[in-house]
C-alpha cells in the first residue's frame, strides 16, 4: 500500500503538472519542454516531446494493478502523442524507454484483452505506433560497421541537410548492444524481420571487435571503423546493458549463441574485473591492471543480472556492499571510491539497486531483502519527496534537490519495489511469463517462438572452451535455490556489514599479484619530488619524460616505447595512475563541500532544499551541526557594498543580497555590523543554476577575515529566486543553513508544529494503519585516465575587475602545492567546484558532449499544446496550504 502510494503521488503529480511534457519538474511543479529550459547536454537527449514519462510508465500501471489508469494512459497515448518531431534524440534513450514502453504497453494491453476484463476496443493501436517509430530509428543504422550513429532525427533521420546530426563518430557499446530485445520483440509481433536484423548485426559487429585476448570489451567504439576508443572495460556505465541484453536475447529468443558469447564475457569480467565485493575497471588489453579507483552506481544492475545467470554468492557480495554505501550516504551516489568516499554526489533516483534487491530476494526468499527495500522506501519518502513528486538529489552529502524526476523512476523503481513486497495474488498477471528488458518493460516470452525468421546459426567466431560449474546455473531460475540453508546468505553478507565504516582491508592488487615476490614499483606518485635528481632519472627509465612549461609547472608525459623495458613501461603506467589519482585527490582536497538552504517556515516546513555554495571564511558550518537558523531580509543597497541602511530590518536576522560591485568579505562585514546572523549572496546573473553551473566557493579578499564570525553562503540566480518569490508570497520566510539537509523531527524539536510533519511519510498518515505490501522492491562522464598529466604549482594574478579562479587542477604539486595566495582588490572571486559537481548522465554518446542545440519551434501538426504549464508560486503555495489543511483535519480525526 506504501508503494502504491507513493507512485500514485508521482504519477498524478507529472499527469496534473506536466503532461504532456516529457517529464515533471518536481521543485518548480511544471513539465521540461526540450527547448524551452536550459540545455542539459547529453541527458536532454532523452526528450523528443513524445510524452515520454506517460509512454514509459504504461506496463507499471498494470503490474501496480492501476488498470482503469491504464486504460485512460493508452487513450492518451493514441491519441496525443506525435513521434513526427524535428528533434534530435538519443538512439538508445529512445529505444528502451519509448519504443520499449510502447511494446511493453502493447503487450500488457493483449493481455488483459485476452482476459475478458478490459481493453476490449484494443486493436495493437500501441504497436502500430512502436513500428512507426522503429522504422524512425532505422536510418541511424546506416553506417559500414552495422553500429548506429548515437542520434537521430525523429523527422529527418541522419544525415539529412535539415538533420543536425550525424556527424558522429563515436558510440559507447551499451548505445549499440542494447537493441536486441525491443527490436527482435517489435520484428515477432508484426512479423517484419528487417528491425531484428539490424540489430542482431550490431551485436556481431561489436563481438567480433572484442578484445581477443581478455574478451573483453571497452566503453565507446568508432562507428565506422571499428576502433576502440576508450579502452577501459567494466560492468557501469557505457557498457552495462551491452552484457545484460547478451544473455536476455539468450532467454526472449532461445539462441545459444547469444548465450554462449555472454558466457565468454562473464568468465572474463569474473577473471580481471570483479574484486569481490568490488567491481573494477580495467584495461581490455592490460586487464590485470586497474583502469579507475572509482565505481559508478549504474553496476548496482549486475548483481541482479548475476542472480540470472545463477552465480549468487558474487552477486550478494556487491549487493551488500552497495547496501553498506547507501546506509552511510541514504541514496548510492553516482560514483563512490573504492574506500567508499563520495567521488560524484548526485543521485537522480536510479533504480537499479532496487531491480538486484528485487532478484536477490527472488533467488533467496530471505527477509533480509524486504528490510533492505523498507529502507529505500523510508529514504525516498523522507529525503526525496516532495509536494509535486520526488525530486533527484542534487549532493546526497547535503540533501539538496535537483528539479528533475527522470521517467525510469516510475517506469522502474515503483515495479521492483511493488513487486519486491506483493503477494502472488496481489499481481493479475504470472510474472513469470514475462521477462524485463533494461528499463523494465515487460516482452512475453512466447515471442521465442514466433515469426522466427532470422538463422539461429552464429557465424561469427568459435568460442573458447570455458571452465565454469556456474555456468549450469544459467537457465533461469524462479525457484528458491537454496531452500534447505536459509542462512546461506547471511553467512556471505556478514563479513561485509562493516565494511563501508570500517573501508575495505586492501588486497593484493592484481599488478601487484602478477608480480609476486619480484621488485615492486621503484617509485610512488606520492613519493615523488621534480627536484630530485634519481627521481628524474628513475622516470626516464619508466620512459617518462619530464617538461619545465613556461609559468613554472612541470609536465609530465610517458611514452612506453622509450621504457628500459616492457616491466619499466607497465611501472611508469601505473605510476601515471597514481599521479593522476593523487593530483585530483588533492585538488578536491582543496575544495569546501557545498551547503545547504532549507525554507522552514510555513508552507514549506523543510521540504524545500537548495544547494548552496560555501564561503571561505566567516563561520564553517561543518563545525557547527546546529546550523543558523532566521528570518530572512533584504539589505539596503541590494548590492550589501557601502553600509546598511536598513539595519533595524536586517538584525537578528539573514540578510540576503546581490552579487557583483564589491568583494563578498566586505558585504560579509557590513551586514555583520548590521546585526544580521547570516548572508545569503545571490547571483545577478539571469537563469544562472546549480543544476547546470558548478559548484561556487566565495574566496576571501586577500586579507585577514578572521573578523568575519558570520556564516556565509551563495545561491545561484535559479535557487535564489525561490527565496525571493516566497517573499513575496509570505513576508516572514525562516531559513536554516547548514552543512547538509535537516530532517523535520530535528528542525521542529520543541516547537509546537503539527504531528504529521515529524512524519517522514508526510502525506501518508491516514495510511499508516493499512497493511502495507511493503511489510511483506550509462555517463558517459569519466575521468580520462590520461597518459599526460599537468604537476606542479602556479599562479597567475588576476586583472583588476576579473573574478579570480583560485585553485587550478593542473597548478597542483602532488608532492608539495604551492602555497602561493591570490590577492584580489575589487571584485567577486570565486573557486569554481569540483568534478563531484557533476554526475556522469546516463546518455550513451561519447566522445566530445557538444551543447545540445535548443529549440524552440512548434510543429504546425503536433496534436498538442507543448506549452509549459507553467504554475505561478501563489498557486503552489495555495495547493500546498490546501494540503496542511487537509493534514490537520486528517490529524484530527485520527485523535
Amino acid at each position: 500500500n506504501q508503494v502504491l502510494e507513493m507512485f500514485d503521488h508521482a504519477y498524478s503529480n507529472y499527469m496534473e503538472h506536466a503532461y504532456p511534457a516529457d517529464e515533471l519538474m518536481p521543485l518548480t511543479c511544471r513539465g521540461r519542454v526540450r527547448g524551452q529550459e536550459p540545455s542539459r547536454g547529453d541527458v536532454d537527449d532523452a526528450l523528443g516531446k513524445f510524452s515520454l514519462t506517460l509512454i514509459d510508465t504504461l506496463d507499471t500501471l498494470v503490474v501496480l494493478n492501476r488498470t482503469k489508469e491504464f486504460e485512460e494512459a493508452v487513450k492518451k497515448v493514441i491519441k496525443d502523442v506525435n513521434l513526427d518531431n524535428d528533434i534530435v534524440v538519443s538512439v538508445f534513450e529512445t529505444n528502451i524507454r519509448v519504443l520499449g514502453g510502447l511494446l511493453g504497453g502493447h503487450s500488457v494491453a493483449i493481455m488483459l484483452k485476452d482476459k475478458g476484463e478490459s481493453m476490449q476496443w484494443y486493436n495493437g493501436e500501441l504497436l502500430h505506433m512502436a513500428k512507426e517509430l522503429g522504422y524512425k530509428l532505422l536510418p541511424a543504422f546506416n553506417t559500414t560497421s552495422g553500429l548506429p550513429y548515437p542520434r537521430v532525427n525523429l523527422k529527418f533521420g541522419v544525415r539529412h541537410p535539415e538533420a543536425r546530426t550525424g556527424t558522429e563518430t563515436d558510440t559507447c557499446t551499451a548505445c549499440a548492444g542494447t537493441l536486441i530485445l525491443e527490436f527482435a520483440a517489435l520484428s515477432r509481433f508484426t512479423g517484419t524481420s528487417i528491425f531484428e536484423e539490424y540489430a542482431r548485426k550490431a551485436l556481431d559487429f561489436i563481438w567480433e571487435k572484442r578484445q581477443r585476448s581478455s574478451n573483453l570489451v571497452g566503453v565507446t567504439i568508432n562507428i565506422h571503423t571499428g576502433d576502440w576508443v576508450r579502452k577501459d572495460s567494466g560492468v557501469g556505465a557505457g557498457i552495462d546493458s551491452y552484457y545484460e541484453y547478451l544473455l536476455k536475447a539468450y532467454v526472449l529468443l532461445g539462441d545459444d549463441s547469444f548465450l554462449e558469447r555472454f558466457n565468454t564475457h562473464y568468465d572474463a569480467i569474473m577473471r580481471y574485473i570483479s574484486q569481490p565485493p568490488l567491481l573494477l575497471d580495467v584495461h581490455i588489453h592490460k586487464p590485470m591492471l586497474n583502469a579507475r579507483t572509482w565505481m559508478d552506481s549504474l553496476l548496482a544492475f549486475f548483481p541482479g543480472l548475476q542472480v540470472l545467470k545463477g552465480d549468487i554468492r558474487p552477486a550478494i557480495e556487491t549487493h551488500e556492499m552497495l547496501y553498506q554505501v547507501i546506509k552511510k550516504h541514504n541514496f548510492l551516489p553516482e560514483a563512490f571510491t573504492t574506500d567508499f568516499r563520495v567521488h560524484w554526489a548526485q543521485h537522480p533516483l536510479r533504480p537499479e539497486f532496487a531491480e538486484s534487491t528485487y532478484f536477490l530476494y527472488k533467488a533467496t526468499g530471505d527477509p533480509y531483502y524486504l528490510e533492505v527495500g523498507k529502507t529505500l522506501i523510508e529514504n525516498l519518502n523522507k529525503y526525496a519527496r516532495v509536494p509535486c513528486g520526488f525530486a533527484a538529489m542534487k549532493d546526497v552529502r547535503t540533501g539538496s534537490h535537483e528539479d528533475r524526476m527522470d521517467s525510469f523512476f516510475l517506469a522502474e523503481m515503483f515495479k521492483y519495489l511493488y513487486l519486491l513486497f506483493a503477494d502472488k495474488d496481489d499481481i493479475i498477471f504470472d510474472i513469470e511469463d514475462y521477462i524485463f528488458t533494461t528499463e523494465a518493460h515487460l516482452l512475453p516470452l512466447w515471442l521465442s517462438t514466433t515469426n522466427q525468421s532470422i538463422s539461429k546459426k552464429n557465424t561469427t567466431t568459435e568460442y573458447a572452451e570455458l571452465d565454469d560449474s556456474n555456468f549450469d546455473w544459467t537457465c533461469p531460475n524462479t525457484q528458491i535455490l537454496f531452500p534447505n540453508d536459509p542462512m546461506f546468505a547471511q553467512s556471505i553478507r556478514e563479513p561485509l556489514k562493516n565494511v563501508v565504516d570500517k573501508s575495505c582491508p586492501r588486497g593484493i592488487s592484481r599488478a601487484e599479484e602478477s608480480l609476486g615476490s619480484g621488485p615492486k614499483p621503484p617509485l610512488r606518485a606520492r613519493d615523488f619530488m621534480a627536484s630530485n635528481p634519481e627521481h628524474l632519472e628513475i622516470l626516464k627509465k619508466m620512459g617518462v619524460s619530464l617538461i619545465h612549461l613556461k609559468d613554472g609547472r612541470v609536465q609530465l608525459v610517458q611514452h612506453a616505447v622509450q621504457a628500459a623495458s616492457s616491466l619499466d613501461a607497465e611501472d611508469g603506467l601505473r605510476f601515471m595512475q597514481e599521479m593522476i589519482e593523487l593530483s585530483s585527490q588533492q585538488q578536491k582536497e582543496q575544495q569546501l563541500p557545498p551547503r545547504a538552504v532549507q525554507i522552514v517556515s510555513h508552507p514549506f516546513f523543510g521540504r524545500v532544499v537548495l544547494t548552496a555554495g560555501p564561503a571561505q571564511f566567516g563561520m564553517d558550518l561543518s563545525k557547527h551541526k546546529a546550523g543558523t537558523r532566521g528570518f530572512v531580509a533584504t539589505v539596503k543597497p541590494y548590492n550589501g557594498c557601502s553600509e546598511i541602511t536598513n539595519p533595524e530590518a536586517v538584525k537578528e536576522k539573514i540578510a540576503l543580497m546581490q552579487r557583483g560591485q564589491c568583494m563578498f568579505a566586505e558585504k560579509a562585514r557590513n551586514i555583520q555590523k548590521a546585526g544580521a546572523i547570516g548572508g545569503i549572496v545571490i547571483d545577478d546573473n539571469e537563469g544562472s543554476s546549480s543544476d547546470t553551473a558548478p559548484l561556487f566557493q566565495m574566496a576571501g579578499d586577500g586579507k585577514n577575515t578572521d573578523d568575519i564570525t558570520i556564516p556565509m553562503l551563495f545561491l545561484f540566480n535559479k535557487e535564489g529566486n525561490i527565496i525571493l518569490d516566497a517573499i513575496r508570497e509570505y513576508e516572514a520566510v525562516e531559513v536554516l543553513l547548514s552543512d547538509k539537509a535537516k530532517d523535520r523531527a530535528t528542525i521542529f524539536k520543541g516547537k509546537m508544529i503539527p504531528n504529521y510533519i515529524l512524519d517522514s511519510n508526510l502525506e501518508m498518515e491516514n495510511t499508516d494503519q493499512k497493511l502495507s505490501e511493503n511489510d511483506s522492491h550509462k555517463q558517459d562522464s569519466e575521468e580520462a585516465t590520461s597518459a599526460s598529466q599537468d604537476v606542479g604549482a602556479g599562479s597567475e594574478e588576476p586583472e583588476e575587475g576579473e573574478d579570480s579562479d583560485v585553485t587550478d587542477p593542473d597548478s597542483l604539486s602532488p608532492a608539495h602545492a604551492d602555497s602561493d595566495s591570490v590577492s584580489i582588490s575589487d571584485q567577486d572571486s570565486h573557486v569554481p567546484g569540483s568534478d563531484e559537481a557533476s554526475a556522469p548522465e546516463p546518455a550513451c554518446t561519447p566522445g566530445d558532449h557538444q551543447p545540445q542545440e535548443q529549440q524552440t519551434e512548434t510543429e504546425s501538426n503536433s496534436k498538442v499544446n507543448w506549452d509549459n504549464k507553467v504554475q505561478p508560486m501563489e498557486s503552489i503555495l495555495a495547493d500546498w496550504h490546501e494540503d496542511i489543511e487537509a493534514f490537520e483535519m486528517m490529524e484530527k480525526d485520527e485523535l
